[in-house]
């Protein structure tokens, strides 16, 4: 983060080592690959580091007064160090590289659910984890080495969130900070001990701003999102202190898996009797699971179900749902990368007659597309969606139904990649909200006269909103009239607002924070 200087605006960015990282993974990855983060990973068992006995797991353990060693460190929290330190080494993303982690570790069942949470939960808490760290050290966690401070982390998180024992929080973080930073274990002890001296609630009511003074400041650390990020939420939310309280809350919960069932392939209940999972609240396709691992489950290999968040499946259902006259066979999906969106278009066009166009401008998420759809009624193009009118293929004036699901910031799934409140700056926004309008303005060209646009974002920042919306409507060069979504979605949905568009709330609804206008082109 840049350089403000209170613990959640802070972030992890100024620790960051001066060292290559490696390639990023992408930032919307709903489904799919458990693909690694390249770039320096640094392994667990490679030998003691601070030149003494071998501390390689499964060796002879005593050290060279034929003492017995310190036990290791248990694989759980190995595992979750690794997966902490990928996101901030390498700018990983903790869904696509610790499932890996846990297959390589050979980790499965309560271990593997303790290493999920430790690693969720510190990433969800980590401005408020800095903070008290910084003044349990007495130093600026940015100066303090990296691998020993990403242990830190998870030894602040077990002993403020979790119901670990004080002891054993920290006498494992200190086994752990053995292995990954030479000669820092007292250090790490004493500020571990310091902690101790009070539960989160009294860190927070000893380091948060004034709530009545600085209410923003105070939400920003007692709930450890970016004062930008809250100050945008509670924008969004009418300024409504309570209601955005209730958001960051909402934010640090660990959200339930959410599947897809794919139109004409399972029906919902069907699938949520074969996964052991519960039918969605609201959309028809909708089914909760409760943990596991969804990518082994045989309905989504088989392509009948893929994963996705119950807000994505709504707005793109209410596409589809919109009254139109005339034809109704041309679809298209014009920001279609990684796919789930498309998979779900492209089972209802199979069950109505139509044929959707999914387009993606990188030819990574393009095959991504590809794989998402297989023997759906799907065109795939890896070109950009701007080129509506001068692309043969993408002819002005020619769909039925279109998507603009625009690249956003992503505030609105903070409580699926807790990492990206800490890397997403207010400077992004500029280049974000100039594609989101060019996109939605080439999506209006691409409709035909009474042919539906649904724009969306994952976002509820009213700048890639509202302000997005009613700029490229006004300058897309074609007549525009706002269809009302709320009646597109589910009959007796609570808090969808005056309309005509709608956001969707983790905290109102239990999915994502999407956001959905809908438009025709007159």
């Amino acid at each position: 983060m840049t350089g403000a200087s209170n613990g959640p605006e802070r972030g992890y960015a100024p620790g960051r080592p001066d060292r290559a990282a490696g390639p990023r993974s992408g930032s919307d990855q709903r489904f799919g690959g458990d693909q690694r983060s390249g770039g320096g990973d640094q392994r667990f068992g490679g030998g003691d580091r601070r030149g003494g006995a071998d501390r390689r797991p499964g060796g002879d353990r005593r050290g060279a007064a034929g003492r017995p060693a310190r036990p290791p460190v248990d694989r759980a929290r190995q595992a979750a160090y690794e997966a902490v330190a990928a996101v901030h080494r390498d700018d990983a993303y903790a869904n696509l590289v610790l499932p890996a982690i846990l297959r390589e570790t050979g980790l499965y069942g309560r271990d593997a659910a303790f290493a999920t949470e430790l690693t969720y939960g510190t990433l969800r808490h980590l401005g408020t984890l800095d903070a008290v760290l910084t003044a349990a050290a007495g130093r600026d966690v940015a100066r303090i080495d990296p691998p020993v401070r990403d242990a830190l982390r998870l030894g602040a998180y077990q002993l403020l969130h979790t119901r670990v024992p004080p002891h054993a929080a920290v006498s494992s973080t200190v086994d752990l900070v053995r292995l990954v930073g030479a000669g820092a274990t007292g250090f790490a002890n004493a500020v571990l001990r310091e902690v101790t001296t009070r539960d989160a609630d009294g860190w927070v009511a000893q380091l948060a701003p004034s709530a009545e003074t600085d209410p923003i400041g105070h939400l920003a650390l007692a709930y450890s999102h970016p004062q930008w990020i809250v100050r945008a939420f509670s924008e969004a939310l009418g300024g409504d202190l309570g209601e955005t309280t209730r958001l960051l809350i909402e934010d640090n919960e660990r959200p339930p898996v959410h599947l897809c069932a794919r139109p004409g392939l399972v029906d919902a209940v069907e699938l949520a009797d074969e996964v052991g999972g519960a039918p969605g609240a609201f959309s028809p396709y909708a089914v909760y699971l409760s943990g596991g691992a969804p990518g082994d489950l045989p309905a989504v290999a088989q392509g009948r179900a893929h994963v996705q968040d119950e807000g994505s499946q709504l707005v793109a259902d209410a596409l589809v749902a919109a009254p139109l006259d005339g034809p109704d066979g041309r679809w298209l999906d014009l920001c279609a990368g990684p796919g789930g969106k498309s998979g779900l278009l492209g089972a209802l066009a199979a069950q109505r007659g139509a044929r959707l166009t999914a387009v993606e401008v990188a030819e990574h998420r393009a095959r991504l597309v590809a794989e998402a759809t297989r023997g759906l009624p799907v065109t795939v193009l890896a070109t950009d969606g701007r080129t509506v009118g001068s692309d043969p293929k993408l002819p002005e004036g020619h769909f039925d139904r279109v998507l603009v699901d625009a690249p956003c910031t992503g505030l609105g799934s903070l409580r699926r990649r807790p990492e990206s409140r800490w890397r997403r700056q207010p400077s992004d926004l500029s280049a974000l909200t100039r594609l989101q309008r060019e996109l939605l303005a080439a999506g209006l060209r691409a409709a035909r006269p009474g042919g539906v646009v649904a724009y969306v974002t994952c976002s509820p920042h009213t700048v890639e909103t509202h302000v997005s919306v009613t700029e490229a409507a006004r300058r897309c060069g074609v007549g525009v009239d706002f269809v009302d979504a709320r009646p597109l979605l589910p009959a007796g949905m609570p808090g969808l607002g005056d309309g005509p568009t709608v956001q969707l709330w983790p905290h109102r609804h239990g999915t994502d924070a999407m956001f959905l206008a809908t438009l025709r082109r007159t």
